[in-house]
C-alpha cells in the first residue's frame, strides 16, 4: 500500500533532476534523436568577461570624462531659522495683587518700563517699622560713647590709689624692719594696697562693659539697616520692570489678578528682542573647519527676501545625537519685519577653491573605507583618487584634492582595481 506513492516520489524527482539540472544534456539528446534534423548544435553564449570589440584582452572597457578644476565660492550653505536674540518670561518675585492695568501683546516697551505693580499690603508698614528700629538704635550712641570715657577715668583714679598703696606699704615694711613702726601698720599698708588692686580690676572691668556696649549698639545698628533693606527690597518687588527693551510675546497681568512667587503662577509677561536677530543653523562635521566666527553670512528666506549679519557664535561640540555644530548669525532688524521662527536658507561666507563637478555616482570607496573616484593615468591604467567633498549641488558633488585635470572614471569604477588597464569612451556626462 506504502510502495506506490515512495515509486511516484522518486520518478517526480528523476524527471525535476533531469529537467533542472541536466537541462542542457537532455536537449542535446532530443536533438540527436530527431530524424532529419540537421540543424548546427547552439553555440554556447560568450562569457560575459569577454572583451568588447576593438578591446585587447585583459582590458576592461569604462565610461570616463575629462575633468578640469574650476574656481568654485565655497560658501557653507545650510537650513536654518531665526530666533529672537533675548525671550525672558518676566516672573514676580514677591506676591500680591495686581493693581496696575494691563499692557496688550505686540506692543513696544523699553528697558525699564513698568510691567506690572502688586498690592504694597503691610510692606509700607514693616519699612516704617525696621526705619523705626533703625532710629533707636542710633539713639543709643551718645549714652553709650559716654560711658567709655567715664570708664576710662575710674580706671586712671584706681591706678593712682594703687600706687599710693604700694609707697605707704613699702615705707611701713622699711620702717618696720628698723624698729620704727608695728607689725599693725604693716598689715594695715598691705590690705590697702590689696584694696586698690581689687579697686583697679573693677575699673578695667567696668571700662570693657563700656567698650562692649558700644560694638552692641553698632550691632543694633547693622541688624535694624538690613531689615530696612530688606523691607525696601520687599517693595521694589512690588514693581515689575522690563529688562530690556523689546516686544510683549504675552499680555501682562490682568488688574486684580493674584500673583504668587512660588508654588503659584508669577508671570508678569514674556518679552522678545528682535534687534537685532539671530539665524541659527547646525554645520556638518565636513564643513565645520571651513566656517569662522566674523565671517559675513546671509540667508534667503522661503517667503522672499535676503538679509545679510555676520557669523557671531560656533559651537565648541558636536550635538550628540546629528553630529553638527550650531552657529549662529547676527542681522539687524531695525524694522522688526523679521520674525522669530522663520525658515532660512543660510550661506555663510568661505575661503574659494579649484574644485571638480563629478557625477554623484562616480563616487567610490577604497579597502580601508576612504571617500574617492577612480581616475586613468597616463599609462591607461585604474587609479584611486582620494577626494573631499566640498558641496552636494543639484549638478552634482563638487570634489577637491584632485589634480587640476584629471580623467575620472564614471562608469565601470567599482569593477576595476589599481593598476588594472582600462579602455575609457570619454563622453560629457555634466553640462
Amino acid at each position: 500500500m506504502r510502495l506506490l506513492p515512495i515509486l511516484t516520489a522518486l520518478t517526480v524527482a528523476i524527471v525535476l533532476y533531469a529537467l533542472v539540472i541536466e537541462r542542457d544534456r537532455l536537449m542535446q539528446f532530443a536533438q540527436a534523436m530527431s530524424p532529419g534534423d540537421t540543424a548546427e548544435p547552439v553555440a554556447a553564449p560568450e562569457a560575459e568577461s569577454a572583451p568588447a570589440p576593438g578591446t585587447a584582452a585583459g582590458v576592461v572597457a569604462v565610461m570616463a570624462m575629462h575633468s578640469i578644476a574650476q574656481e568654485v565660492d565655497s560658501a557653507v550653505v545650510l537650513r536654518g531659522e531665526t530666533q529672537a536674540l533675548r525671550a525672558v518670561d518676566v516672573l514676580a518675585e514677591s506676591s500680591g495683587k495686581v493693581i496696575s492695568d494691563p499692557l496688550r501683546k505686540g506692543s513696544s516697551v523699553e528697558a525699564g518700563q513698568v510691567l506690572c505693580k502688586l498690592d504694597p499690603g503691610t510692606s509700607l508698614a514693616n519699612l516704617a517699622e525696621a526705619q523705626g528700629m533703625l532710629s533707636e538704635a542710633r539713639a543709643r550712641i551718645p549714652e553709650t560713647e559716654a560711658r567709655v570715657p567715664e570708664a576710662s577715668a575710674r580706671v586712671e583714679e584706681a591706678r593712682a590709689l594703687l600706687q599710693e598703696a604700694q609707697i605707704n606699704e613699702n615705707a611701713a615694711t622699711k620702717l618696720s624692719q628698723g624698729g620704727f613702726a608695728s607689725d599693725t601698720r604693716v598689715a594695715g599698708a598691705q590690705a590697702s594696697k590689696r584694696s586698690a588692686e581689687a579697686a583697679v580690676s573693677s575699673a578695667e572691668a567696668g571700662l570693657k562693659a563700656a567698650q562692649s556696649g558700644m560694638q552692641g549698639v553698632d550691632a543694633a545698628i547693622q541688624s535694624a539697616e538690613a531689615a530696612v533693606a530688606r523691607a525696601q527690597t520687599e517693595i521694589d518687588r512690588l514693581t515689575i520692570h522690563a529688562p530690556f527693551s523689546g516686544l510683549l510675546e504675552t499680555d501682562t497681568a490682568e488688574l486684580g489678578s493674584l500673583m504668587q512667587s512660588q508654588g503659584g503662577s508669577g508671570l508678569c509677561a514674556t518679552i522678545i528682542q528682535l534687534d537685532p536677530i539671530k539665524l541659527v543653523g547646525f554645520v556638518p562635521e565636513l564643513s565645520v573647519a571651513r566656517v569662522k566666527v566674523g565671517a559675513p553670512a546671509g540667508a534667503r528666506l522661503t517667503e522672499g527676501g535676503d538679509v545679510a549679519g555676520q557669523v557671531t557664535f560656533l559651537s565648541r561640540s558636536a550635538d550628540p545625537v546629528t553630529r553638527t555644530f550650531r552657529v549662529e548669525i547676527t542681522v539687524p532688524n531695525p524694522d522688526r519685519a523679521l520674525r522669530a521662527g522663520q525658515t532660512a536658507e543660510i550661506m555663510i561666507s568661505a575661503a574659494g577653491a579649484l574644485a571638480h563637478l563629478v557625477p554623484q555616482s562616480a563616487l567610490t570607496l577604497n579597502d580601508d573605507g576612504a571617500l574617492g573616484v577612480r581616475g586613468v593615468d597616463g599609462d591607461s591604467r585604474a587609479q584611486f583618487l582620494p577626494v573631499e567633498v566640498l558641496r552636494d549641488t543639484p549638478q552634482g558633488m563638487l570634489l577637491t584634492g584632485l589634480p587640476d585635470q584629471v580623467d575620472i572614471i564614471t562608469v565601470g569604477q567599482e569593477y576595476v582595481i589599481d593598476d588594472v588597464p582600462v579602455a575609457p569612451s570619454f563622453e560629457d556626462v555634466i553640462q
